[in-house]
């Protein structure tokens, strides 16, 4: 087509045809004005081709960053966190619309997202959340449960302005029996509106007393357009979700080990069999080790056809440790780097660590840090994933190496921004790949320049507007953030007082429950003020 296309056009200025034929002596001029017409348009063309190249992206520099900014957290832009309410926000009313139970599946932080849901969903349906259940198959097998993870009384204490929260459904009694009240189990669709749970749950409640949602992994919508829902969900999960006192003690142990000579970085090193097997990627492992990982995925995800070189291209790939290790020398951070790894059993053995450790020598674990026989005890299950979660928000720097699925990731992403804004380095694994690709055939020209440009072109942690597929959970901004001087109104922060007010409200629906002639206007009103907007 281009070279038929071409044909046509040089045709034409030839004048095409017989009866087309010049003198040769005006056929030479017209030429050579031509020619001259077509050098200026090609320097002139030549000139801005150049010109825009430089201003847009130049070819052979990389932006220069000092590392050593890296330790210190992102700037605020004037933002700091907020969570509080900030239009009226009742307290929940002594009578309510009956029970809701949830059973959490999934991982620790996959289970803390479905717990804010929870409380969202007994807010909006005006109804007394029983303490979530903690699932002991799916994940962990671990029997801990919520008491033996987060502290109990602090969860009720810090939500009081928002739900009831009771530990187990009463007691009832039926024919002269007492027996514990029965609840009415439904399994939830994924990603329910808030209307599912203020229709369809709301009816079963009222009907049964008291409802069971199992599984609550991704119940509830993460998008919703209700402000002030969100930010509880921020009250739950970097407020009321605290844990045990001494996961916190065992924490904080190990962070002033690794503070107490200087500076350090963890790193979620998701290179795990579960996480290997679900994104395909097994080309890089043995035949034995590919084997195991395409018998995990057949029985534990859905069948469909992953080829691991285009998987790779578009980052679907978890990182290697080599090619972190990789990344961090290309931007700058040396040798004598202290690294908190954060990570189950990597698969494929040591010879997948070995390189790494080769470049970074100093990393830890939550096995080779603090009073070794207190960590032995509590390492496994749901606690040592909750001291590896404490050590990575309280780290210096967190870098996440696949924050796809991965909870743990995203849940800290959004809280370290909470936290203060802290700095997160987070690759981008489709745009690193063929980078990585090139060196492993051989093209390793401009290799650590490809990957700064790369890693340099980052929010390392900084306020950003949330873009999709963002999950809401790993940046809350700006819902659960404010200014104190906003062009906005509705960023502007709460009062100072917002708890005493919040206190003084809530003592105040206690006096008119003993008043008996409030009692019937409480039921009527119920069903209005159960949204809390």
């Amino acid at each position: 087509m281009f070279s038929r296309r071409g044909g046509d056009i040089w045709g034409r200025r030839g004048g095409g045809g017989v009866g087309g034929q010049r003198p040769l002596k005006h056929g030479m001029k017209g030429m050579a004005a031509r020619l001259s017409v077509a050098l200026i348009v090609l320097v002139i063309c030549t000139l801005s081709l150049f010109s825009t190249i430089g201003v847009t992206r130049p070819s052979n520099r990389v932006e220069v960053v000092d590392v050593n900014k890296l330790w210190r957290s992102s700037n605020p832009g004037g933002w700091r966190p907020s969570s509080a309410p900030r239009s009226y926000w009742p307290p929940p009313p002594k009578e309510n619309n009956g029970f809701l139970r949830v059973r959490c599946n999934g991982g620790l932080n996959q289970q803390r997202s479905a717990i804010c849901n929870a409380v969202v969903a007994a807010r909006i349906m005006n109804a007394t959340l029983v303490l979530p259940e903690l699932d002991t198959n799916s994940f962990w097998r671990d029997e801990s449960g919520f008491p033996g993870i987060y502290d109990v009384e602090h969860f009720i204490e810090a939500l009081r302005y928002d739900i009831h929260i009771v530990r187990s459904l009463p007691e009832v009694s039926s024919k002269g029996k007492t027996k514990k009240m029965k609840s009415y189990q439904i399994r939830p669709p994924r990603d329910a509106p808030l209307s599912w749970y203020t229709t369809f749950a709301l009816e079963k409640m009222k009907e049964h007393r008291a409802i069971y949602l199992t599984p609550f992994s991704h119940r509830l919508a993460e998008d919703i357009d209700a402000p002030e829902l969100q930010r509880l969900r921020c009250r739950v999960n970097y407020h009321a979700l605290r844990f045990k006192p001494h996961i916190m003690k065992l924490s904080t142990e190990i962070v002033d080990k690794l503070r107490s000579q200087g500076h350090f970085m963890s790193i979620h090193l998701r290179f795990e069999m579960d996480m290997l097997a679900f994104a395909g990627c097994v080309d890089i492992f043995t035949p034995k080790e590919q084997k195991i990982l395409i018998k995990y995925r057949k029985e534990n995800f859905a069948e469909k056809e992953l080829v691991y070189r285009e998987r790779r291209l578009i980052g679907k790939c978890p990182l290697t440790p080599e090619e972190v290790g990789l990344i961090l020398r290309s931007m700058g951070f040396d040798n004598t780097t202290r690294i908190y790894i954060a990570a189950g059993e990597l698969f494929g053995g040591d010879r997948f660590m070995k390189p790494f450790r080769t470049m970074f020598p100093h990393l830890e674990n939550h096995s080779t840090v603090g009073p070794s026989e207190k960590l032995e005890e509590n390492a496994r299950g749901l606690v040592g994933s909750a001291v590896d979660y404490m050590v990575c928000l309280l780290s210096d720097i967190f870098m996440p190496t696949y924050d796809g699925p991965s909870n743990f990731a995203n849940n800290l992403l959004g809280h370290r921004l909470y936290y203060g804004f802290r700095t997160t380095i987070q690759p981008n694994r489709k745009a690193l790949a063929p980078i990585f690709m090139d060196r492993e055939e051989g093209r390793a020209a401009d290799f650590e320049d490809r990957i700064r440009q790369v890693m340099f072109n980052s929010k390392f942690g900084g306020p950003h507007k949330r873009v999709h597929p963002e999950s809401f959970y790993t940046n809350s901004w700006p819902e659960c953030f404010c200014q104190m001087s906003p062009k906005d109104p509705a960023d502007k922060c709460p009062p100072d007082n917002i708890m005493e007010t919040l206190d003084g409200q809530l003592q105040n629906e206690e006096s008119d429950d003993l008043d008996p002639s409030n009692m019937s206007n409480k039921s009527n009103n119920s069903a209005s003020r159960s949204t809390g907007d």
